[in-house]
């Protein structure tokens, strides 16, 4: 969007924690006005970096809401980052289905809704630029992830799509995939309980120990910040990008180059499946 001024308004999802926290930290002190979100933002009351609005990405009220006091006070929003997300492990066979439905509400439904609310002010200022923070997860299909990878990998593809609808409005949409970052989604999410008797008991047990892991080692919010920083300074954003270690954003390669059996058994030895 190659913008940066005191006037350019930033609205991001999910904006009280996390990587979101930290991309509004990072975009206000560089001088953007920005707007996160939380569905009580009253827990927040001693909150600094930015302005909490409250929002449930599930509740269509409450965006129509946010989006109206944005356009009230200032006629316009030139940046939309939909960040809110949640996490959902647990072999599909015993995940709920109403968990399922939820997930796909807050990391599918959600970005869509808000996505939706934003584009006829962006349409009538004649520009705008949505980020959809996706993840690396939804390029594959991670055991005991499966729901969550579905749900971001629906969000990149329906990306993909879209942009091409707004072209001729001058509105910019991209994705950026996150790998693990050392934030407090593994405390949020939902997981599914290791039953005892489930012919899952022992390898699903031994997977959600090892991701907690990776969350708790993942890199920096920061990183993601500066990235999302980039797209905005660039005039013409790419369709994808990701953000994590080095071998995380290799494995989206290897499964382009492998045959799929051997990425899969790469994956099942990875999370110590036999």
């Amino acid at each position: 969007m190659n913008t940066e001024n005191n006037t350019t308004v930033v609205l991001i999802t999910g904006g009280s924690s996390g990587i979101g926290k930290s991309i509004g930290t990072f975009l206000a002190n560089k001088g953007y006005i920005v707007y996160g979100t939380s569905r009580n933002p009253s827990k927040f009351d001693d909150f600094q970096p930015f302005r909490l609005l409250q929002l449930d990405v599930a509740d269509t009220k409450t965006i129509e809401s946010a989006v109206n006091e944005i356009a009230e006070k200032h006629g316009r929003l030139d940046i939309l980052i939909n960040n809110a997300g949640a996490g959902i492990m647990g072999a599909i066979e015993e995940v709920p289905h109403d968990e399922i439905l939820k997930n796909f509400t807050t990391n599918y439904f959600g970005p869509i809704n808000v996505t939706k609310a934003v584009l006829p002010l962006m349409r009538k200022q004649g520009n705008g630029l949505i980020i959809n923070v996706t993840s690396i997860a939804g390029y594959m299909g991670l055991p005991y992830r499966g729901i969550y990878s579905a749900s971001k990998a629906a969000l990149e593809i329906t990306t993909e799509a879209w942009r091409m609808e707004l072209k001729s409005f001058n509105i910019e949409m991209t994705n950026v995939a996150p790998g693990d970052f050392a934030t407090n989604i593994a405390a949020g999410r939902y997981h599914a309980p290791i039953l005892e008797g489930s012919p899952y008991e022992q390898s699903y047990g031994d997977a959600l120990k090892l991701m907690n892991e990776h969350v708790d080692a993942g890199s920096d919010p920061q990183e993601m910040a500066k990235v999302v920083y980039n797209i905005i300074k660039t005039k013409k954003p790419k369709v994808h990008y990701k953000v994590g270690a080095f071998m995380q954003k290799f494995s989206i390669v290897l499964k382009r180059i492998l045959p799929d059996k051997v990425y899969e058994k790469l994956l099942m030895n990875h999370y110590q499946i036999k």
